[in-house]
């Protein structure tokens, strides 16, 4: 996903990562009643760092929109405290011998947050409204899984066709083209969440506000002051409240990490993430630290319509340039590993780990990376390199990594290249026109399979902004996704990441690992390892 799906996912972040004080929004009243009664206030203050793109499950494919959206909906199913997919919104399910059909009942007390019912027919208006063309939802392919729904997407099919049916209130039936082993992991992600038909017909930038908005999550949205910070609070017609104790979590838009660390050193922020690269060495002896694995990749996209990158060799060479061990013990420092392919570890297979079993596919070498580049200025016939600039997102950890890249280029090819960067918003659009050479990006898995990977790098997958498209590539992932025999599908997975890489419309820089700082006050936060935490469940104690 992007950190950026991609992510699936901070994608998913990351697409990701990306002034002000503490916005105070909300509803104040019950903070006399709290404090004088002597019980602790539940509520928490985190930092999401950017004003996130789209908090629309149709149209979000960065991490920070999708962390607002996995506290205000729920789709048919949801996760435990371990990640595991649970029943959600649905009380049963009943899939076909032949493994292509499932038959969703939903809970007679899943309700919106206006008090309405949710019914079958929103979860087929959401998924057909993610499908339609006219959405030009960029997750839609996460749903081609299902009978008729890549050719209506594309346009070459009905929506008449698509395996998608609200059999009645409470009955919902999904048509799959062949059996999918993770389907229920498949729809936790937010792609799959339902809406309220009657609110999106209503207005169509019904998720722009908060007052227009209608979620069924543990919260709903109750304040969004656009480019400051967005409220939620306790969704009372929820049909699970009762496992949720905060009342209130305000995301605070805070994108300087000097001025968020600060924040949570004064006890505005309870919670913030990705610290600042030159405090984490001091911060790793505090209670308040945490550390966690999170199943993704940080790297820079090259555009192989635009110059110097059309060029196989060249994108081969910066990506043997750069050293990578330097970067993740010198420069960024939070425990992030060097990154010499695309799956990142965490995806475990019938033998052993996919990133273990697959091991790294090319290797760092000045010297190899010199001839490459000597070779393919050759063969376009330059004399020098076409001037290159390398865009990140606007973030002083980015920009670090960006600059040590920079130098180590420059150190070892003997290329200067210059930096820009743009806001998260602007930065999306911008490399989503294909409107760059080379874009630092980020993609965490929707969930721990090599395949959410793997699809970013799809010939026709939106999500993908290098304009590269190997055939061959998008044959073998086709494919994987129809075999029933685990080991063979992995072994399609691998072949199709020894061409990915070997082409190398990407450089992969490491694996991401989060680091946060938390107020040790609060209980049960949840830190999935592809997805920001989870708060459904927490709670905060007296000091």
């Amino acid at each position: 996903m992007k950190k950026g799906f991609l992510a699936l996912v901070m994608l998913l972040t990351i697409s990701t990562v990306l002034s002000g004080c503490y916005g105070g929004g909300g509803d104040e009243e019950s903070s006399t009643d709290s404090k004088d009664s002597g019980e602790v206030k539940q509520e928490i203050v985190v930092n999401a760092m950017t004003e996130p793109p789209a908090i629309d499950p149709a149209l979000a494919t960065d991490t920070t929109s999708g962390w607002i959206l996995d506290h205000i909906f729920e789709g048919l199913y949801t996760r435990d405290k371990e990640g595991n997919p649970v029943l959600g919104a649905a009380k049963d399910v009943k899939v076909s011998e032949d493994g292509k059909t499932y038959t969703f009942t939903l809970r007679e007390d899943a309700k919106w947050s206006d008090g309405s019912q949710v019914t079958a027919e929103d979860f087929e208006y959401a998924w057909k409204r993610v499908l339609n063309p006219e959405t030009g939802s960029a997750f839609a392919f996460y749903m081609y899984y299902i009978k008729g729904a890549e050719a209506y997407n594309k346009g070459n099919g009905s929506v008449e066709d698509v395996g998608i049916n609200a059999v009645n209130d409470t009955t919902f039936e999904v048509q799959l083209n062949s059996p999918l082993g993770y389907f229920d992991s498949l729809l936790t992600l937010w792609t799959f969440y339902p809406v309220q038909k009657e609110a999106v017909e209503a207005n169509e930038n019904w998720s722009a506000e908060a007052d227009t908005f209608v979620s069924n999550g543990p919260f709903k949205m109750s304040e969004w002051k656009h480019d400051s910070y967005v409220v939620i609070e306790k969704n009372d017609e929820y049909y699970d409240k009762d496992v949720v104790n905060l009342e209130k979590v305000t995301f605070e838009l805070v994108n300087q990490a000097t001025t968020y660390y600060q924040m949570f050193k004064t006890g505005e922020l309870d919670l913030v993430m990705t610290l600042p690269t030159d405090v984490i060495a001091t911060e790793r002896e505090n209670p308040e630290y945490k550390e966690v694995p999170y199943y993704g990749t940080y790297m820079y996209m090259f555009n192989v319509d635009k110059e110097p990158f059309t060029n196989k060799k060249v994108r081969k060479a910066f990506a043997m340039a750069i050293n990578r061990e330097a970067l993740t013990k010198n420069v960024t420092l939070g425990g992030e590993t060097p990154a010499y392919a695309m799956v990142p570890p965490g995806a475990n297979t019938p033998n052993g780990d996919f990133r273990e079993n697959g091991g790294p596919q090319f290797e760092e070498k000045t010297e190899d990376a010199k001839k490459l580049l000597e070779e393919g200025m050759e063969e376009e016939g330059w004399d020098t390199l076409p001037e290159v600039t390398l865009m990140y997102n606007t973030s002083e950890n980015h920009k670090k990594v960006a600059e040590a890249v920079q130098e180590m280029i420059k150190k070892n090819l003997g290329v200067s290249i210059q930096l820009g960067n743009q806001e998260w918003g602007t930065y999306l659009e911008t490399t989503k026109q294909h409107n760059f050479q080379m874009a630092r990006m980020g993609w965490i898995g929707i969930f721990l399979d090599p395949v959410v990977n793997l699809d970013y790098y799809l010939g026709d997958s939106p999500n993908n902004r290098t304009g590269w498209v190997n055939e061959e590539f998008d044959s073998i992932m086709a494919k994987s996704k129809v075999e029933q025999d685990q080991e063979k599908r992995y072994e399609m997975l691998h072949e199709a990441e020894k061409i990915l890489l070997d082409d190398m419309p990407f450089m992969p820089v490491y694996f991401y690992k989060n680091n946060y700082l938390v107020n040790t006050q609060f209980e049960d936060i949840v830190y999935y390892v592809n997805r920001y935490p989870n708060l459904k469940w927490a709670s905060k104690s007296a000091e």
